[in-house]
């Protein structure tokens, strides 16, 4: 491997900025174990010469002579078709199912973007929505865009239901919503696309994060010949047996060992943080007394991400999932939440001082509910404490179409106790008997959801002066809920000794019929997973179920001829503006933003399928509820450079103001995987990356210097932004795969 080495100073900043990379890719060959792979798949027009230039086929499409292939669907039916320039250029087309709640989208590019083939990504959560790509959220994550370079046309479905109410005619039936819905959308895409397009799509791919990889399988398994292969990204290890479709069981039994932390350490979650931050201690335990350490050990031990700890004190989706189910749990298992108080085995009963302090029951009163665009340009929500409450708003606004329903309350007169994760039941007025779960909250402002029309609804029809009884005796049992709610893998085992489980046990709980059955190994295609080292919503444990339930029933051999396991490494569960920042630390200083690798993996996944050249897995090792991936690219493999940065040598160095310190970085690119595009570094934990060094493109492996000096005491997290590019392409504007790596330095 070539290495470059250079001392550069950093008065001489490059003012260039890191971009976000949309346009298209222009055609090249790639060299991928020593033979010339013809990226086939990478469009060859410029963006903008397609701007002008449509369809072939511009009148109305015919839908009579369509026959369903699943009878559960009626006749297909049309409502818009229209060409639109957002999120980018395309023909537009929404319709449905008649006799049915199921509703998509088609998105036609220009006619010469289009190479043969259908992309199916797939919604998050419980789905709902066959218009999340048509909106701002999928505008920001680009997903049109990118997958028009990639030379296909895109589909959305809702799944199958409309927001979180299921279809009255489907019921419960979780095949409808895991792949039924999906696939009949899918074959109805092509008859549309031989019209549209000249030719249906030679070759079809679905895929999606979270919710939709949890789906994404499932349409790969039991809907053989619509689609050629998968690549869930951010998955569950919910595997089974081909052909159980009774519904999932026991589904965020983990996340509840999180908020128990989050509760328990409150402000020494920052200690945590810090001593399993670069340059930190290790020792997470420190200062904690015995029943944090418990608590925190047990966390750890079901998998939590190390290195995520600040996201225990923010969480996010995953307060979601607990609105989502929170009040069909208590009512369809009665018996585990009043037991929990009352019977021995249980904290409520045995120690209740443990939870007492942080009891809420009571009535308090509106002083009113409050809009996305409410919270969002209000001038008293934009300081600090209102961040996370904001960011979180922004989110569910933009991937729910929620803008026109009121989906915060302010509260008058909060008592003490512990706000999240609290019920909140309207009592009077309009809305009565609503009952809404909070997931984030600032001051007497909390933003709650909930399952079913009250999702649908949250605070619409909430006056001022109206009355809400708040309760979280039931969250504060879920806090517990994992120590008696067992799961059937190996990170709960050491919950029992000799195979019996220590604490009292309840029957698992079914999960909404929106996510599902269990993941089935015995498929057709090829599948490609994708999981995240720093996801703390679907943590790393989950990602090598599906691995294990294919080899298990295949072989390792066997399986290794259709399924590929890729690790990114310091991602979360999306991308870092989405995160909020925590202490003096911008997320993307310790975050990368993973859809350029997933962009990179869809072309690797082309690439299999259509040319049968297997992309590279990530090797790991696994214990203790721990991934670690090996420190060398050569050894680790996949497709992500590897990053190690030090200041004076140091992972944790002491400085004063106005010392000259040597910052250096080293990278490795995998074998196979391309060349070092981009180096840049951040000094304060701005997340701005100032300075940038001259790199050509040439390298797979580089180590580089600069030097920084501080002006202010204070403690810095320096970091070091890496970006590698299959062809080496430095002008390239997509699959710009990052990597960061930090050191801590002290200056007094």
């Amino acid at each position: 491997m070539a290495t470059n080495k250079s001392g550069e100073n950093d008065n001489n900043e490059s003012k260039e900025s890191i971009e976000t990379d949309n346009s298209l890719i222009n055609r090249r060959d790639f060299i991928k174990g020593g033979a010339a792979v013809t990226a086939m798949m990478l469009a060859t027009d410029t963006l903008a010469g397609a701007m002008t230039r449509k369809a072939t086929h511009e009148g109305p499409i015919k839908v009579d002579s369509y026959v369903v292939t699943d009878d559960f669907f009626g006749k297909p039916y049309i409502d818009t078709d229209e060409w639109r320039e957002q999120p980018t250029l395309h023909r537009h087309i929404h319709g449905g199912f008649s006799g049915t709640d199921t509703r998509f989208t088609f998105y036609f590019p220009p006619i010469e973007l289009y190479h043969g083939r259908m992309y199916q990504p797939l919604e998050g959560g419980n789905a709902g929505h066959e218009d999340v790509n048509a909106g701002a959220l999928g505008a920001e994550l680009g997903r049109v865009d990118m997958l028009f370079r990639l030379g296909g046309y895109v589909v959305e479905s809702n799944m199958g239901h409309i927001g979180d109410v299921m279809d009255p005619k489907a019921g419960p039936d979780p095949t409808i919503y895991g792949w039924r819905a999906a696939a009949e959308t899918a074959r109805f895409s092509k008859y549309v696309a031989e019209q549209t397009l000249q030719a249906a799509p030679k070759y079809s791919y679905v895929y999606g994060g979270s919710g939709g990889a949890r789906r994404s399988p499932l349409c790969l398994a039991y809907a053989p010949g619509v689609w050629d292969a998968a690549l869930p990204f951010m998955g569950d290890a919910m595997d089974g047996e081909h052909g159980d479709f009774r519904l999932l069981r026991g589904g965020g039994v983990n996340f509840s060992a999180m908020f128990n932390v989050q509760r328990l350490l409150g402000p020494r979650i920052a200690d945590v943080v810090d001593a399993m931050s670069p340059g930190g201690s290790g020792d997470p335990f420190a200062g904690l007394n015995t029943h944090q350490r418990e608590e925190l050990d047990n966390l750890y031990r079901l998998g939590f991400p190390r290195g995520a700890e600040n996201m225990i004190a923010q969480p996010m989706g995953q307060m979601w999932l607990w609105s989502s189910m929170a009040e069909r749990l208590q009512r369809e298992y009665p018996e585990y939440w009043e037991n929990f108080w009352t019977k021995p085995g249980h904290i409520g009963y045995d120690r209740l001082d443990l939870v007492e302090r942080d009891l809420i029951d009571t009535k308090v009163a509106v002083v009113r509910p409050l809009f996305a665009k409410d919270i969002l340009e209000g001038p008293e929500f934009q300081s600090a404490e209102y961040t996370q409450l904001r960011s979180m708003v922004y989110i569910f606004a933009n991937m729910f179409d929620m803008w026109d329903k009121p989906m915060v309350v302010e509260l008058d007169k909060l008592p003490a106790g512990y706000i999240l994760g609290t019920g909140v039941r309207v009592v009077t007025g309009g809305a009565a008997g609503r009952q809404l779960y909070c997931i984030n909250s600032a001051g007497n402002f909390l933003f709650c959801d909930a399952e079913g029309e009250a999702s649908n609804l949250r605070f619409e029809g909430l006056l001022p002066g109206d009355e809400v009884h708040i309760d979280n005796h039931g969250f504060l049992a879920f806090c517990y809920y994992y120590r008696h709610h067992i799961l059937p893998s190996a990170e709960y085992e050491f919950l029992t000794v000799d195979g019996r489980p220590v604490y009292p046990q309840y029957e698992l709980h079914e999960m909404s019929p929106f996510m599902g059955t269990v993941h089935s190994a015995e498929y057709q295609g090829k599948m490609m997973w994708v999981h995240h080292t720093h996801d703390t919503s679907l943590w790393p444990s989950q990602g090598i179920g599906m691995k294990n339930n294919v080899e298990r029933v295949y072989g390792a051999e066997a399986a290794a001829e259709k399924f590929c396991l890729r690790w990114t490494e310091n991602a979360e569960h999306g991308p870092p503006s989405m995160m909020a920042h925590f202490g003096n630390r911008a997320s993307n200083t310790w975050l990368i933003d993973p859809n350029p690798v997933i962009e990179q993996c869809l072309v690797d996944l082309a690439a299999w399928v259509e040319q049968g050249v297997r992309p590279d897995d990530t090797n790991f090792e696994y214990k203790d509820g721990k991934v670690k991936l090996p420190t060398t690219a050569a050894e680790r493999g996949g497709i992500q450079p590897v990053v190690a940065v030090t200041a004076n040598g140091k992972s944790r160095l002491e400085a004063r103001v106005g010392e000259a310190i040597n910052l250096e970085v080293h990278s490795e690119v995998p074998p196979e995987a391309g060349a070092i595009i981009m180096v840049a570094w951040d000094f304060d934990g701005t997340g701005s990356y100032p300075f940038r060094h001259d790199v050509d493109g040439s390298s797979s492996s580089v180590t580089l210097s600069t030097t920084h000096t501080y002006g202010t005491p204070g403690t810095y997290f320096v970091t070091a932004m890496v970006e590698s590019h299959r062809d080496g392409d430095v002008n390239a504007t997509s699959r710009r795969i990052p990597n960061v790596a930090s050191a801590r330095v002290i200056v007094s």
